[in-house]
């Protein structure tokens, strides 16, 4: 999946374009709420976080369309450098609120909430001082991407392309913005590593082309509904067309140039996060904040080295078990290279996916009393960006947009597309992964919009991660090449924690990188390089998968060895996905607290037959 809109209160500037807007008022506002105490805490609490909503909606008008809330859909996020001093500057206006509340004269959900905000607070006042927004590019994010913004747009009246006629006419304003950031990278020293950077400046060309209707930039103009009278469907379509060839086709270019020639070729060859300026911090910071632990990058590497030797214990039984004769390296190429396993055409893999996904569907109620109203889809990852990006991610939708959740697969270079990894990749990112879990918590509706539009990544990936092992529950893995490629998927969450930590904490390189994930899985070569890459632009993140999915395997070994016949499956998973997207330690908390009220009533029950 790619980066959560609002991972903290600070936003996120890798999905946040431009055009300059005037600072809003709020900050009178949050004064006020903290020096006013004539309202019950809980509904100052409550008004401070429709506030801090009202403010991120403001700064990132991109977040509230991702979010279905209308009103903001023709501007882009404002990325001078008085805005990112008025964001940073608006945790330490939560926090005063904050500090004003009584944490015990609220109810018991209240205090998960307030809880909550303070921690996210904290640590988006402590990482305030690494400068993120410099950071505004890379292989997998940023302006090259921002044709995903306006295809997420609504386009259903002539108001909707009115509002994406005018996110176009911005996004000259936002490239020279983003510019601006880059060349401010340049002079600290704030850049990712060169090597990541090689195919961005052939990505922001994919989306130049001589015919405006076939760039991406325009997609949301070849498809205007037929419920809008047709002069004014070619109104619209000649209006983003003019504005393509007059503005934005030009300003990408130069963005192109700037890329090629200046930015890349100076950025910085290094490639651990603890080479960057106050690096080991950022890179500290970064490793509490994606797994919400304490663990030392030491630990996690330790850890890694150990679920790398369990799981490729079991991955030598399923070779055994298929009679192949030869080494762990031999089967890996086999798998690599045999015809058998790879589709000719990219039709046929989307075809492929798709048919695991309408089997995987019914079989969900076995596991979870409650499913999301969302439906979701599968899409190919366009082909300007695909040779850079991971093999698939998942978009979230919005029931308020009507927009479904998209699970985008990767057709570039088929022949490193296995048939065994599907299985376990459709798991992952759409059901009961991703698009189950980020569904169900947007309709958690008694919660604060923080909670239910945003969440931690260790426990957002680590469900995913464990809904792979749910596999055979669904009838999937049943071939042993299936079962290889699940495992092979664990295997390479594993190698992740060795691989990040190697890369940034220890002094690994690159290509030892590569050597130490070609040697430990059956990923192409292709994709180990592109994950590899991604590790590196991306310190931290991948820390939370394994993360994640330990704590819950954990948590429900634990409910199973507590609850004995009074276990459900169906009443577990509902309650880790019950209250969004939490810290794991906050998770263990509510599951063990569940065990004790299953034992409780199971108590009672008892006496009183």
């Amino acid at each position: 999946m790619r980066r959560l809109l609002f991972p903290l209160l600070a936003l996120a500037t890798s999905i946040a374009p431009a055009a300059a807007q005037a600072p809003l008022p709020l900050d009178r506002r949050f004064a006020e709420l903290a020096a006013d105490r004539t309202l019950p805490d809980s509904v100052r609490l409550h008004r401070l976080f429709e506030l801090e909503w009202e403010q991120r909606l403001s700064e990132c008008p991109e977040c509230a369309t991702y979010a279905g809330e209308p009103g903001r859909n023709d501007r882009w996020t404002d990325l001078a450098p008085e805005a990112f001093e008025r964001r940073r500057a608006q945790p330490l206006a939560s926090r005063e609120v904050l500090e004003t509340i009584a944490r015990e004269r609220l109810g018991a959900a209240d205090q998960l909430n307030f809880d909550l905000a303070r921690r996210r607070v904290a640590l988006a006042i402590e990482g305030a001082r690494f400068p993120e927004e410099l950071l505004a590019i890379s292989q997998l994010e940023g302006p090259q991407y921002r044709s995903d913004v306006l295809t997420a747009s609504p386009a259903r009246t002539v108001a909707d392309y009115e509002a994406l006629l005018a996110r176009l006419r911005g996004l000259p304003s936002y490239l020279e913005q983003v510019t601006a950031l880059l060349r401010r990278g340049l002079e600290t020293g704030v850049t990712p590593p060169r090597i990541t950077l090689r195919d961005v400046p052939a990505q922001v060309l994919g989306l130049l082309t001589e015919a405006p209707l076939e760039s991406p930039l325009l997609v949301p103009f070849t498809r205007i509904p037929a419920s809008i009278p047709e002069p004014e469907r070619a109104r619209l379509q000649a209006a983003g067309i003019e504005l393509y060839r007059t503005s934005v086709r030009p300003a990408y270019q130069r963005l192109h140039e700037f890329l090629r020639d200046e930015y890349v070729p100076r950025a910085r060859a290094a490639i651990a996060a603890r080479e960057l300026p106050d690096g080991a911090a950022w890179y500290a910071y970064n490793v509490r904040v994606q797994t919400t632990t304490s663990r030392t990058p030491r630990e996690i590497h330790d850890l890694g080295l150990a679920e790398v030797a369990r799981i490729r214990t079991a991955m030598d039984s399923v070779i055994r078990a298929v009679g192949f004769e030869g080494s762990f390296k031999a089967f890996t190429t086999f798998l690599r290279t045999d015809p058998r396993f790879f589709y000719a055409d990219s039709a046929s893999l989307v075809q492929g996916y798709r048919e695991i996904a309408k089997r995987i569907d019914p079989e969900l109620v076995k596991l979870f009393g409650r499913l999301p109203r969302l439906p979701y889809g599968i899409a190919t990852i366009p082909s300007y960006a695909a040779p850079s990006q991971t093999t698939a991610y998942y978009s979230g939708g919005s029931l308020e947009a009507g927009r479904p959740g998209l699970f985008y697969v990767n057709t570039y270079a088929l022949n490193t597309r296995p048939k065994w990894e599907m299985e376990a990749l459709t798991v992952h990112e759409a059901v009961p992964g991703h698009h189950l879990q980020i569904a169900l918590a947007q309709e958690l509706t008694e919660l604060p919009r923080f909670r239910r539009f945003g969440g931690e990544t260790a426990f957002v990936e680590g469900w995913a991660l464990y809904s792979e092992s749910l596999g055979p529950d669904l009838g999937l893995y049943q071939d042993a090449y299936s079962k290889f490629g699940q495992l092979t998927y664990e295997m390479w969450r594993a190698i992740r924690l060795v691989i990040d930590t190697g890369l940034h904490e220890f002094g690994w390189s690159r290509q030892q990188a590569i050597d130490y994930f070609l040697a430990n899985s059956a990923k192409t070569e292709n994709d180990v390089t592109v994950e590899v890459d991604r590790y590196i632009s991306w310190p931290g993140q991948a820390l939370a998968y394994k993360s994640g999915e330990l704590k819950i395997k954990e948590l429900r070994a634990l409910a199973e060895r507590e609850l004995g016949e009074a276990f459900d499956i169906r009443a577990f998973h509902d309650e880790v996905l019950g209250e969004g997207a939490l810290p794991l330690d906050v998770l263990e908390a509510r599951i063990r607290a569940w065990i004790g009220s299953v034992q409780s009533a199971s108590r009672k029950e008892s006496a009183g037959s």
